[in-house]
């Protein structure tokens, strides 16, 4: 399964690589990193449909938001499953996210455990 994951934060690229390296390995997973809303925007446009079936965004970015990619994503690719993760567990963002169609919402730090549930629900 190919899966985006969408943060500023560079350093979330190595820790996602690290908590998913078994799965990686066995390449029952790939892994694709944008580090902004447009970036991750050029990546899922690159094909038709996108090779991306899963894309995990940090809410708070600059630029365009977690929430802003979000609505674009569900208005191109309705199918696509999202989710939001956010430093801030606060009710606002969780409603805003889950209302603008995410399918899950972590908090920072994220619980892999849980993340790995979720992956292993949309494969199986």
């Amino acid at each position: 399964m190919k899966i985006l994951v969408v943060d500023d934060e560079k350093d979330m690229e190595a820790l996602f690589r690290q908590k998913f390296r078994r799965d990686i390995k066995n390449r029952h997973l790939q892994l694709f990193f944008a580090f902004s809303g447009k970036e991750a925007m050029k990546i899922l446009r690159e094909k038709d449909p996108p090779e991306v079936m899963y894309v995990l965004s940090d809410i708070n970015m600059p630029g365009m938001t977690g929430i802003e990619l979000l609505k674009e994503i569900k208005a191109l690719y309705p199918g696509m499953m999202v989710s939001m993760i956010s430093a801030y567990g606060d009710h606002e963002n969780y409603n805003n996210a889950i209302k603008s169609g995410a399918k899950q919402f972590f908090t920072k730090p994220i619980n892999f455990d849980s993340l790995r549930e979720e992956i292993n629900a949309i494969m199986n």
